[in-house]
């Protein structure tokens, strides 16, 4: 639903957008495109999907058309030796995507592509894909991950106002492992303790933030906002650069 409001988070998004130079294309790597094996969207204008359910249909009838970049999904297929990354005419952009991006960037006309998780791989694979799509920023791409570091819905109490004890520690836990650089321990959640663990209990909503850890250069500042936990999710974004 922030999707469609203005609120605390949105605000931190639409912060982001302004201290930084608008971006040529935007590749984003969401939790909700899983796949076997890599795939990066390819076709010139990307569907918007609406990948879930039981929501008002206000938020079935957005519509984000921002357009694809064929040439571009080659160019990064090319360029990634430490595994295959498939160029695909199915998928779109999922709501990982447009719900942020709509905020970010409300006009819609920048070339989005998505880069699908293979949620199988460890945290060491993901973050090696990352590293080299670190050169697109340099070409004024952006690279943005979008997933929840907490992410547990079955013990998600949608009437909670307070964070649930357990989850606040679990995403201090990692915030700090990011502020101290500590990439390599965050490569294996599972090794942080009970309280990360169960934040976790799948992958695919961490795996993107260690795209966008793999982004940094040599004492690049790196910034983290939105530090609210809602019972069992944390709203936690970084910016690096």
């Amino acid at each position: 639903m922030n999707a469609l409001e203005d609120n605390a988070f949105t605000r931190g998004w639409r912060d982001a957008a302004r201290r930084i130079p608008k971006p040529r294309a935007i590749v984003c790597i969401s939790a909700h495109w899983e796949t076997r094996g890599v795939g990066i969207t390819a076709m010139p204008a990307p569907e918007t999907i609406h990948d879930f359910y039981g929501f008002p249909k206000a938020l079935f009838d957005v519509r984000y058309p921002a357009p694809g970049d064929p040439a571009l999904a080659a160019q990064i297929a090319q360029m990634v030796k430490s595994t295959k990354v498939h160029p695909v005419a199915e998928w779109g952009l999922d709501h990982g995507a447009w719900s942020v991006l709509r905020i970010m960037y409300p006009q819609a006309d920048i070339p989005v592509l998505q880069l699908s998780l293979d949620s199988a791989q460890p945290g060491a694979f993901h973050y090696a894909l990352g590293r080299e799509l670190a050169p697109l920023r340099d070409d004024g791409i952006l690279v943005m991950g979008s997933g929840n570091i907490v992410h547990n819905l079955r013990l998600f109490d949608f009437h909670a106002t307070q964070p649930a004890d357990w989850a606040a520690r679990a995403d201090g836990i990692i915030r700090a492992r990011i502020d101290s650089g500590d990439h390599a321990s965050l490569l294996d959640w599972n090794a942080l303790g009970p309280e990360v663990a169960r934040g976790i209990p799948t992958p695919e909503h961490y795996l993107p933030l260690l795209y966008v850890l793999a982004l940094r250069g040599n004492d690049e500042p790196v910034r983290i906002f939105n530090t609210t936990v809602i019972s069992a999710i944390s709203m936690t974004c970084v910016q690096v650069g």
